[in-house]
């Protein structure tokens, strides 16, 4: 069924599942700290995962599972600092900084003066982002400048795990290294919400929305989209961050922050097509 959709609207739908997850995690934070919906998330997904693609697990060597293992803790990270970032500021602010760390990452792979264009565009946005600052929090920031940086070390390592481990395997592991990982921190720290039924399945939900569906779409895609359409389709996450938190929890961004928004999604577009161009053999 999945494989009958265009790639280009595989990528839509798991970015819009993603944000969707999101949002409905957001509206569950009155009930449930930040770190339980996001256990209960990467917990489905590795449940899913694991009975869908039961790795194979032998004649792995160690730096296979060193690989791995930083890759899942790097995965646990990611998921919980944005997390803690939504729950101090709007869900669009928050994946719009996140998305700094994609963005840096593929303007730090050229060499060509003009794409500094694209890390001024970025800043110009960062910096209106500034001007109203009634929405934004130091530590809601904070989170969400650290969800930035593990994005872009998800991306490096995401690489490393696939040229050593075969299909969904290296992920598989990944989640359930963040799964194990985080359990004595939701325990020590704050599994608010865990003993409460809506919670659970609402986490079940998320898990679905935000792991299963999108990586399944994403895989599905990339087997035939080229790999600059599937970035420029990506730069599209923060806007739909933006849209899913008007509909799921009501948060409306003013204008200066839209424009925000559009800035760091044109320095996305415009990084992705930079380097797509460069990886590109030349024609003999």
């Amino acid at each position: 069924m999945v494989s009958r959709i265009p790639p280009v609207w595989l990528v839509v739908l798991g970015i819009l599942s993603v944000q969707l997850g999101a949002g409905i995690a957001k509206s569950v934070f009155d009930d449930a700290a930040p770190m339980t919906l996001v256990w209960l998330r990467l917990l489905t997904s590795a449940i899913v995962l694991g009975l869908v693609v039961r790795p194979s697990l032998r004649g792995r060597t160690p730096e296979d599972w060193r690989v791995a293992i930083a890759f899942g803790v790097v995965l646990g990270t990611m998921n919980w600092a944005i997390y803690e970032s939504m729950a101090r500021i709007p869900l669009g602010i928050a994946v719009t900084i996140e998305f700094l760390g994609p963005l840096g990452l593929a303007v730090a792979g050229s060499r060509r003066p003009r794409d500094l264009l694209w890390v001024g565009l970025a800043g110009i946005g960062v910096a209106v982002l500034g001007l109203e600052p009634a929405d934004l929090s130091w530590a809601g920031v904070a989170f969400a400048l650290l969800a930035a940086a593990s994005w872009a070390a998800y991306i490096l390592l995401s690489a490393s795990t696939g040229r050593r481990w075969p299909g969904l395997d290296g992920l598989t592991v990944a989640s359930v290294v963040a799964t194990v990982g985080m359990a004595p921190f939701l325990v020590a720290f704050s599994g608010r919400g865990i003993d409460e039924p809506r919670v659970v399945a609402l986490g079940a939900l998320v898990g679905l929305l935000s792991s299963v569906i999108p990586y399944s779409c994403e895989i599905t895609a990339l087997r035939t989209i080229r790999p600059s359409v599937f970035g420029i389709l990506m730069s599209l996450e923060p806007a739909a961050a933006a849209l899913a938190g008007m509909l799921v929890v009501h948060e409306f961004l003013s204008a200066a922050q839209w424009l925000a928004v559009a800035c760091v999604i044109a320095a996305s577009v415009g990084a992705t097509r930079s380097e797509s161009r460069l990886a590109a053999p030349v024609p003999g």
